[in-house]
């Protein structure tokens, strides 16, 4: 679809908090209050790691357990005010979901309030594999694939994009895996919402759900079967930060055309021990890409061309 165009965005991920109410045993992010692990970022510390330049800052974090709806409303309006050309990317269908859950707000509220505060696009993460019986047996209190289904298209409906995401490599099946895509393919023809796919492989860290990695070749399998299965998808990310620079490199001779971007501090792949590095800058995102053959495009968080590096 992008012919040899491969994009890239020069972003931030900002995690502000690591605290959680859930106990998603894949997850080696999550900490509970007290937890000598347990961080909770200040806005200014936020603030501060934001610059004028960035095509995207990308907001998600742990389901805490007293920080408001309004403690978070604010951030993106603070992070708007201070950076108005910086597009603002936040919050997973299950935050979402746990707004609603926690302070009783509906997420058609929740998604207006932070649309007016200076939202743009959401993540699309938090759906991990839409298999009930991996939800649970993973996540359980988590929002099932319905919830993840109807906040992803009332966001639509209401004109904010969304990407979409699948995590594997863990107990789910090749089965689920396909009722995984062909679920999300129905949306997209539905809504037209989704921006991109991200296939994410599980790290195994502490949690250890199965003994290694996916081995880079299934990687590559799942990115080009996401390829051919999701055609009404526009972009395909082939995540460097999951899949190590190398593999994700490969990754854009089986189908992807995205590398996601800078991120500068990656947290939550690197609790799991992830081996890629935390960040990298733009000119390296663009050499990466230029030993593929392709040509680097930095876009911004809704894939407005910013800059081609011929």
């Amino acid at each position: 679809m992008s012919g040899n165009k491969v994009y890239f965005v020069l972003n931030r991920h900002i995690n502000p908090t690591n605290i959680c109410v859930l106990s998603c045993s894949f997850c080696d992010f999550a900490k509970k209050p007290g937890d000598p692990d347990a961080y909770e970022l200040s806005t200014q510390e936020i603030l501060d790691s934001i610059y004028p330049e960035m095509g995207e800052v990308h907001i998600v974090g742990g389901h805490h357990p007293d920080w408001t709806f309004e403690h978070y409303e604010q951030l993106v309006k603070d992070i708007h005010a201070a950076y108005p050309n910086v597009n603002i990317k936040g919050f997973t269908a299950s935050e979402i979901d746990y707004f609603h859950r926690r302070w009783k707000i509906e997420p058609e509220e929740s998604l207006a309030r932070l649309k007016e505060a200076g939202l743009r696009s959401m993540p699309g993460g938090g759906a991990e594999v839409f298999s009930e019986r991996v939800h649970r047996e993973l996540l359980p209190g988590k929002a099932n694939a319905d919830r993840w289904t109807q906040i992803h298209r009332t966001a639509h409906g209401m004109g904010i994009k969304s990407n979409a995401t699948i995590l594997y490599g863990h107990i789910e099946t090749m089965e689920e895996r396909v009722d995984h895509l062909v679920r999300l393919r129905e949306i997209q023809d539905d809504t037209n919402g989704f921006l991109a796919f991200i296939p994410l492989e599980y790290q195994v860290g502490s949690t250890m759900l199965v003994p290694r990695h996916t081995p880079p070749m299934d990687d590559l399998k799942m990115i080009a079967v996401a390829r051919l299965m999701l055609d009404n998808v526009p972009h395909i990310k082939s995540y460097w930060v999951m899949l190590g620079e190398a593999t994700a490199a490969l990754g854009l001779h089986f189908g992807a055309d995205d590398m996601d971007g800078t991120i500068g501090k990656e947290r939550i792949a690197h609790a799991a021990q992830a081996d890629s590095p935390a960040g990298l800058t733009r000119e390296r995102m663009a050499r990466l890409i230029k030993t593929t053959g392709r040509v680097p495009v930095e876009r911004d968080a809704l894939y407005n061309e910013l800059k081609v590096y011929a």
